[in-house]
C-alpha cells in the first residue's frame, strides 16, 4: 500500500518546496502541482507533491491515519 504524506509549505522556488512533514524539513519537487504558496498543505509521495489539499481535508487525513495507527497498536 502506497501513502501520501500530508505537509506543510515553507519555502519554495521554480522547481522545488522546503516542507516540514512530524517535524522533518525535506525538499520535494512541485512541477506535477500548481504552484504553491508558503503555508500550503500538499499530499507528498516519492518525493513528488501530488496535490495540494485545504485544512478540512487536513484535518480528516490526520484523524484517519491516527484511527489506523491506534487499530495497528490493538493488533
Amino acid at each position: 500500500m502506497c501513502l501520501a504524506v500530508p505537509s506543510k509549505v515553507i519555502s519554495t522556488d521554480s522547481i522545488h518546496a522546503w516542507i516540514e512533514t512530524m517535524g522533518v524539513q525535506q525538499k520535494v519537487n512541485i512541477q506535477l502541482i500548481d504552484s504553491p504558496k508558503i503555508g500550503d498543505y500538499i499530499l507528498v509521495h516519492a518525493g513528488f507533491a501530488i496535490e495540494k489539499i485545504d485544512e478540512e481535508q487536513l484535518i480528516l487525513f490526520n484523524e484517519t491515519l491516527y484511527k489506523m495507527l491506534e487499530w495497528t497498536e490493538n493488533e
